[in-house]
């Protein structure tokens, strides 16, 4: 037998799936924040059980292990990253406290943005007093203006060291077109402190992380970079220690916030963030196309946070223009997925502020003490108690019984909340439902309209442990036509890493003007200025891909590019319908694309037909495609669900604010084609799917979930 295994670790729960002979099989356990192995461990011994078989065995029979692993952002949170020293040009040194001139607001809520008194730009990571400047200069177009000195360097960093420097982040102007300069400091340090010594430190090189202009976006890239490394580092290497002594001899893979998995050697730190919820994306890509859904809009509602993103035509091409990262802009290539505090853990409170108003999140209980319900020590009332309060929630059956509930907690974090306002505990849950759920609902409709397209056209993917049991409330806003839940819904961005490929990016600034209207001929005819740059990009990434074990043949080469007209600042993402120029064809078929792009996204009132088209960036993305597992089907019977049906309960409903008599259903005893009409609740063991009274849900061959008004 042979199997793969994915976690992904999120703030509330860890999430396993183990694909193998016998399908499908999946584990949430509670996530150990304080050891994250200790979480991965515990669901490999439940895996392990599912298949009868040993931790040793399972592992040793396992061909492919991927992780998403959210270390890196718990070292950002409490900022125990190690002590850096930066080396940067000389005039240049505040270039991380300078920033730009939203840096106050990057990473912040919208509500305490809209705080503008109380402004302050963040600490940067590294402070001044570890900054220093050399006396060197390269200019824009690569050329050495004030050569570098070898004592200068010396004497800088042995200044570093003496200050306490436990890594060196190097980044100089203009490093990215001529990395000769950083290179040289990289290389002094390493005679300085070689590999052998104890005391061998980090050294991070901006035009290796980020061969990109903006000298503060780059500088913060290559400072993020090192600032996790550290922590990761060590993580990964303790978890491949205890793979090993389980019997696991092969590489473990991580995934990425591309869309994509790669070996941890070649997975660097800063690219690990949001890759679990973009596990999700590429999950419910693989899904649309299996169902030939033109629209998809999906939503996953954990314990901590509720992720959002949009699948158009099967795929998910959509990236941050300006990724924010903790507090830090970068402009780093990841596949958007929106998130707020918004889940199971979301605290409800009071804003004395605003005369007592209740408010839910973004603050989250978290995985421990968690909840008032999870009887660990949490008393502050969250959304999972409303849940249990109105009877949503079978505190007997959560998590399939291995988690019981306490009730009696979660009623007393309910009255504590009610009582300023006069509320029963009922009437409390009651209210946080309703906020949370038109909170998820709004700020979706906002999103989408945004983007020109209108909710109602899409079809709702639903997963997460919670996004079942509050989908329907915040479809109320959506107005979306079908709901779609999934048998492994609340390990859906785990299952995700099962169906990715190996994917890597390369990116380079390199200015080319594709048209000119000043010249006779207004196309460029000089090719070799546009296949330099993605020859370049090329080398490097056929050298992963042999690395990664496939041959070139193997992998599949896709260009993208910003650009924008020579008059307009702002750039936008294109892809480019040839990766080389062989022709002026070809020159002429990316200006349509770049002018179809723009059109869509301004309107053709917008277009500038006078002014040249300049290509600022390349990016070059590599694909080689890993096997994926087969959804399994399962024969059709007739409507009728009375065989996983367990009775009947009283659940207090928003709506009706009242309790009414709702059915009760086995979730693993439902069959495709069995219709349940609401009000119902359906248990899977490790997710709750709510049904409201004006619903149906039926199930389908591959045992997914499609709710519809009736």
């Amino acid at each position: 037998m042979s199997f793969t295994i994915d976690i992904d670790i999120g703030g509330t729960f860890t999430d396993c799936v183990l694909v193998g002979p016998g399908g499908i099989m999946r584990s949430k356990t509670p996530t150990t924040a304080y050891d994250l192995s200790v979480g991965f461990r515990r669901g490999i011994e439940d895996l392990a059980r599912q298949v009868d078989l040993s931790s040793e065995d399972l592992i040793e029979q396992s061909n492919v292990i991927r992780y998403s692993t959210t270390s890196g952002l718990n070292t950002l949170l409490q900022r125990t990253g190690p002590k850096l020293g930066l080396i940067t040009t000389a005039g240049h040194e505040h270039v991380l406290i300078i920033g730009r001139s939203r840096q106050w607001a990057d990473g912040l809520p919208v509500q305490e943005r809209r705080q503008l008194h109380r402004a302050v730009k963040p600490e940067p990571l590294i402070p001044l007093d570890m900054t220093v400047g050399l006396r060197e200069r390269i200019d824009m177009n690569g050329n050495v203006l004030i050569p570098i000195d070898r004592e200068d360097v010396r004497r800088k960093v042995q200044h570093l060291v003496d200050q306490g420097a436990q890594g060196f982040i190097v980044s100089l102007l203009w490093s990215f077109r001529n990395p000769a300069h950083e290179q040289l400091v990289r290389e002094v340090i390493e005679e300085e402190y070689p590999d052998y010594y104890l005391g061998a430190m980090p050294i991070i090189l901006s035009s290796d992380v980020q061969p990109k202009r903006h000298e503060y976006t780059r500088s913060n890239v290559a400072v993020l970079s090192g600032y996790l490394h550290r922590d990761m580092s060590e993580q990964l290497s303790l978890l491949t220690e205890q793979l090993r002594d389980y019997g696991y001899r092969k590489p473990l893979y991580l995934l990425n916030n591309i869309g994509g998995v790669a070996k941890v050697p070649r997975t660097r730190a800063i690219d690990t963030f949001g890759a679990g919820p973009v596990a999700g994306l590429m999950a419910s890509a693989h899904l649309a196309r299996i169902y030939d859904l033109p629209r998809v809009l999906v939503t996953d509602m954990g314990g901590t946070s509720f992720d959002y993103g949009m699948v158009i035509d099967g795929q998910c091409q959509s990236y941050v223009d300006w990724p924010v990262i903790d507090r830090w802009a970068t402009e780093n290539t990841m596949l958007e997925v929106s998130s707020i505090g918004a889940g199971g853990g979301s605290v409800a409170w009071t804003n004395e502020a605003l005369a007592g108003r209740l408010e839910v999140g973004p603050k989250s209980a978290g995985s421990n003490p968690g909840p008032a319900c999870y009887d660990l020590g949490g008393t502050e009332p969250t959304v999972a108690d409303a849940d249990v309060v109105l009877g949503f929630l079978n505190p007997d059956n959560f998590l399939g019984g291995r988690m019981p509930l306490n009730r009696e907690k979660a009623v007393q974090a309910m009255e504590q909340l009610g009582k300023p306002m006069g509320a029963s505990a009922e009437e409390a849950a009651a209210m946080v439902k309703e906020i949370i759920d038109a909170r998820m609902g709004n700020i979706i409709v906002k999103e989408i309209s945004l983007r020109g397209h209108a909710a109602g056209d899409f079809v709702l993917f639903a997963y997460g442990g919670a996004g079942p049991t509050h989908c329907a409330g915040y479809n109320g806003l959506l107005k979306a036509p079908k709901i779609m839940t999934f048998p492994h819904a609340s390990v859906f961005c785990a299952l995700g890493g099962a169906i990715m490929d190996f994917r890597q990016r390369y990116e380079a600034s390199r200015q080319v003007t594709m048209f000119d209207p000043a010249k006779s001929n207004p196309y460029l005819d000089d090719l070799d200025d546009f296949n330099q740059a993605v020859s370049a990009l090329q080398s490097i990434a056929i050298q992963d891909v042999r690395g990664e074990g496939f041959e070139p043949e193997q992998a599949v080469f896709e260009l993208e590019m910003d650009m924008s007209y020579a008059r307009q600042h702002n750039v936008m993402r294109v892809r480019s319908p040839v990766v080389t120029l062989e022709s002026p064809e070809d020159v002429q078929a990316v200006c349509e694309a770049y002018t179809r792009a723009y059109v869509n996204r301004y309107t053709d009132a917008a277009l500038e037909p006078g002014s040249p088209i300049i290509i600022h960036n390349f990016y070059l993305f590599v694909t080689a495609p890993l096997e994926k597992p087969r959804l399994p089907t399962y024969p059709r019977g007739g409507e009728d669900p009375g065989a996983a049906h367990l009775g009947e309960r009283q659940v207090y409903w928003p709506d009706a604010k009242s309790r009414l008599a709702t059915g009760i259903y086995d979730a693993d005893k439902l069959t495709p084609g069995n219709l349940v009409r609401g009000p119902a609740i359906v248990e899977a063991p490790d997710t709750t799917v709510i049904i409201p009274r004006e619903m149906t849900y039926t199930l389908d061959e591959y045992l997914t979930g499609i709710m519809e008004e009736r």
